[in-house]
């Protein structure tokens, strides 16, 4: 099946007075492909989600996402993309019901469509059962797996997801794994995952892209990257080990 870029990023430059942050990156992340966004604390990775969301502008270079600029069109751009982050913000006082049919509204659905959208979401991401809990009551686990119920209930085409399962327990992690999986094969989502938990990634991710200070020094397929940087193959390499001789390289 032929696919097209969603997310592109061409010569894309981030400077804060005299500190480069994001240094000439141009990627590419395809239709419904889960891509992995590594790279160690101030990398740049999330200047550059900033930077593709609209929330600040590029010094320089272009990004494209849904064919949108998200520097001229950040509106369109956060309508039409989810953003799933490490601490999702949500209302304490309403239920989960409450809160996604605030999100469909705020997103222009109305009537029966709402009804219908909340009631697959909370069933696709297993809340159905604590639909009418305060969120205030929910694990930290649960407002993960609402906040991918929230993309649901968007119909988001894109997310971004920035460390979405940092400081969960495995089975929590798990879950909101396999969710990720589900949406990119049944929805065709288009995922751009930054995460630190590279055997995750690596179980999940078509390709990564790894950044350190502020450039990409490699981006591709795991087993490609494997061959090329450590010379084995694709039952053999480990992310954990391709990140770790880009890094020492560095």
């Amino acid at each position: 099946m032929e696919t097209q870029a969603i997310i592109e990023t061409n010569g894309l430059t981030k400077i804060y007075h005299n500190d480069v942050a994001v240094d000439h990156l141009s990627f590419a992340v395809n239709e419904g492909e889960i891509f992995g966004f590594l790279g160690p604390n101030g990398a740049g990775k999330t200047t550059t989600l900033l930077m593709l969301l609209g929330l600040t502008e590029p010094t320089s270079g272009s990004a494209r996402v849904l064919g949108l600029d998200p520097a001229r069109e950040p509106i369109k751009v956060k309508s039409a993309i989810g953003y799933l982050q490490e601490n999702m913000g949500f209302y304490p006082d309403l239920n989960a019901v409450q809160m996604l049919r605030f999100v469909a509204e705020l997103n222009g659905l109305t009537g029966s469509e709402i009804d219908g959208r909340i009631e697959e979401a909370l069933h696709m991401v297993g809340l159905a059962t604590e639909a009418e809990k305060k969120i205030g009551a929910y694990s930290r686990g649960m407002r993960q797996r609402l906040g991918v119920a929230e993309l649901l209930i968007k119909d988001s085409k894109v997310a971004f997801l920035d460390e979405p399962t940092l400081g969960l327990d495995p089975d929590a992690t798990n879950r909101i794994m396999e969710l990720i999986e589900r949406l990119c094969h049944d929805k065709r989502m288009t995922v751009l995952l930054s995460s630190h938990l590279l055997h995750q990634v690596q179980k999940i991710c078509n390709r990564v892209g790894i950044m350190i200070k502020g450039q990409m020094v490699a981006q591709g397929p795991m087993d490609r990257l494997a061959k090329e940087k450590l010379g084995i193959g694709q039952e053999t390499y480990s992310l954990e080990e391709i990140y770790m001789k880009y890094f020492q390289e560095a």
